[in-house]
């Protein structure tokens, strides 16, 4: 089955790069997002046999991040149908002759968008090392030309500068592979595979400085796809640029791929006996990832580059809570599906907003509650949610955090997260309020819009996924996310 979960969107991709209907491109990427969210809750019920000599298997943190990964992206197939339908009308290119893709602007973002999914899917499932760096890099690869999907200047620099960024990450992430590696050769040359499994059952053997050194590096060169701070400068432009459901994915989704790259790497470190030291070095990264996030939070106009920076703020607790270990440890796993569905949401609805009001400058857009209610709506329930207020599962989470950190008798680090909580509430609070309230600037924005079901279903559903996680965690998530834990190692 774990094959499946790579086959089904690699063929719905190629497929749809070849189809030259439409309704089928469209078609193909909603089959396969039921897809793969059909054998991924098979995998909730019986675990898949590993492959490839078990260098790829699911154990808790994959089917954790494979889950929301899934869950997510069939929200955004679904929401895409709609979104292509409205951009189709402007673009024709795709029914001339021949099979030329760059002419075919649809059939590369169905074709890019399912490789997207897929490529995900692979970190996920990825046991080996070196498998994981080459799916975080496809994931770069695929995602890259979804970015430009609306070929304008700014799209094009927002997709180089990705590359660019994310290239020289990935580069020190095979630098740190390539540490691993040394560190798992014995004095005698007898190599401990680059398997999880091996390299946490056999740590005792491994060279602790070429470890600690491995380590440093693969949370630098992962940290850059992941957007910690001072790492970041790719993703405001990547999730500004790209089309809604793209932006959701890529920080609902992308990012957590790259963190679960860390946590392979922290989990090998944590058996050697290095978690604290290591985990010292994610709570530093969290902590300036939060307070760099807050800087640029305060004043942003651009309400799509206010989501991007956001998505900084909550890769920097992710880190913080894991650096911490124990309970707050489990508080970051939960965060991580909380603020998946929360900036999905929002990504989304930040996607209905731009289609009326034609800008992505908060300064031009004001009324929205009266001209697109129900986006309105989910972007003030999209606030609450992704600035940790009651009774959204964020709060739960930011707060499992926050109790790790007390409990641990970590004053400081409690008391500057909180104040800089306090900080991007009130940066975020300002500018998306005042979006939602008072007048249209426009006669043209007077009216109220109809809004499309394929617009605001997917986003109210992630709403509401949220929300019920703020009052009752499932039994089979909880414990999804305990083993999770456990798997980390106790601290």
């Amino acid at each position: 089955m774990i094959l499946a979960l790579l086959f089904v969107p690699t063929l719905g991709g190629a497929l749809a790069f070849g189809l030259r209907s439409q309704l089928l491109r469209r078609l193909s990427i909603v089959l396969a997002a039921l897809l793969h969210a059909a054998l991924t809750a098979v995998a909730w019920v019986r675990p898949p046999a590993p492959a490839w000599n078990g260098a790829l298997a699911l154990d808790a943190p994959g089917l954790l991040f494979l889950s929301i990964t899934s869950a997510l992206f069939l929200a955004a197939a679904f929401y895409a149908v709609g979104y292509l339908q409205r951009e189709g009308s402007g673009r024709r290119a795709d029914l001339e002759e021949g099979f030329l893709f760059a002419n075919q602007p649809e059939a590369v973002f169905a074709g890019c968008l399912l490789l997207f999914l897929a490529t995900m899917t692979l970190v996920t499932l990825s046991q080996n090392f070196v498998v994981l760096w080459i799916a975080v890099e496809a994931t770069t690869l695929a995602s890259a030309p979804l970015i430009y999907f609306h070929r304008q200047h700014r799209s094009l620099e927002a997709t180089w500068k990705y590359l660019m960024v994310c290239s020289v990450g990935i580069g020190l992430a095979l630098l740190g592979t390539f540490f691993l590696s040394v560190a798992a050769t014995g004095p005698g040359g007898r190599q401990v595979p680059l398997l999880l499994g091996e390299l946490v059952a056999r740590a005792g053997e491994l060279d602790d400085s070429w470890l600690e050194l491995a380590f440093v590096l693969l949370l630098v060169g992962y940290g850059t796809k992941m957007g910690l701070a001072p790492l970041h400068t790719w993703l405001p432009d990547a999730h500004s640029e790209s089309p809604s459901d793209v932006s959701a994915l890529m920080s609902g989704a992308l990012l957590n791929c790259a963190f679960l790259g860390i946590l392979r790497a922290y989990q090998v470190c944590g058996a050697a006996g290095l978690a604290e030291r290591c985990g010292g070095l994610l709570t530093v990264f969290g902590l300036v990832s939060l307070a760099l996030a807050a800087v640029f939070l305060v004043g942003q106009l651009d309400y799509k580059r206010l989501l991007a920076y956001s998505s900084v703020e909550h890769m920097g607790i992710l880190s913080l809570g894991v650096g911490l270990g124990g309970t707050a440890t489990f508080g970051a796993l939960l965060h991580a599906v909380n603020h998946s569905l929360a900036k999905a949401m929002l990504f989304l609805a930040a996607g209905n907003i731009l289609a009326v009001y034609r800008t992505k400058s908060a300064r031009d857009v004001r009324g929205v509650a009266a001209v697109v209610p129900v986006s309105g709506a989910l972007w003030i329930a999209g606030l609450l949610a992704i600035t940790g207020s009651p009774p959204f599962g964020t709060f739960l989470s930011e707060f499992t955090i926050l109790r790790g950190a007390l409990a641990q008798g970590r004053f400081i680090v409690a008391t500057v997260y909180l104040a800089l909580l306090g900080l991007i509430f009130v940066a975020m609070s300002s500018v998306m309020l005042r979006m939602v309230q008072g007048e249209p600037p426009a006669a043209e924005h007077a009216a109220r819009r109809r809004e499309p079901l394929l617009a605001v279903w997917p986003p109210a559903v992630l709403g509401l996924g949220v929300l019920l996680l703020g009052v009752y965690v499932p039994p089979a998530l909880e414990q999804l996310l305990r083993a999770a834990s456990a798997a980390l190692g106790p601290r």
